[in-house]
């Protein structure tokens, strides 16, 4: 499944589909049901664009607006929240080989979707003794992610677990 994150893009200008339309202004007042054709007159008029914004069962309702701008907003506010979303994986010291391989794929996947990720280890029992396992298995990952990831933060012993931020590398 290829998760993209294409807008779902809005009927304009000659594209819309309508006789009526519920009109609301660059301002966002409200200028009552008039024809397509007035619609479209009036975004011409003020140099912007007619926009489909709601289709409802008695009227669509569209807004005169600059549609380069809104588009740029709205990827703008996807990218702000991409930014905020954080994966999780967590591993123990000693996890077994077949298991590390699944979560190892799991975190690639987070890095190519663009997710900042956090990789914890945790200790249990007496495998606190034992910090410098931890310690491997996180080299380890870093040399198995090497080509993929930044280090936003590095290992730190935070009670019984040991974390580490990453994030996808930017490529020009």
């Amino acid at each position: 499944m290829n998760k993209t994150n294409r807008l779902k893009e809005a009927p304009i200008n000659r594209n819309i589909s309508a006789t009526k339309v519920r009109l609301i202004g660059k301002e966002g007042e409200q200028l009552g049901i008039v024809s397509i054709n007035e619609a479209r007159n009036k975004a011409e008029e003020s140099g912007l664009d007619l926009v489909q914004i709601y289709k409802s069962s008695d009227y669509i309702v569209c807004k005169i607006m600059d549609y380069g701008k809104f588009v740029f907003e709205k990827k703008k506010q996807r990218s702000a929240q991409k930014k905020n979303n954080v994966k999780e994986i967590k591993f123990r010291p000693v996890t077994s080989e077949s298991d590390y391989k699944v979560k190892i794929k799991s975190l690639m996947r987070f890095i190519e979707e663009g997710d900042r990720s956090k990789v914890t280890i945790r200790f249990r029992g007496r495998e606190i003794a034992h910090k410098e396992l931890g310690k491997k298995l996180m080299e380890r990952i870093l040399i198995d992610l090497k080509d993929l990831i930044m280090v936003e933060s590095k290992q730190k012993m935070e009670g019984k677990q040991m974390t580490m931020m990453i994030t996808p590398k930017k490529h020009n």
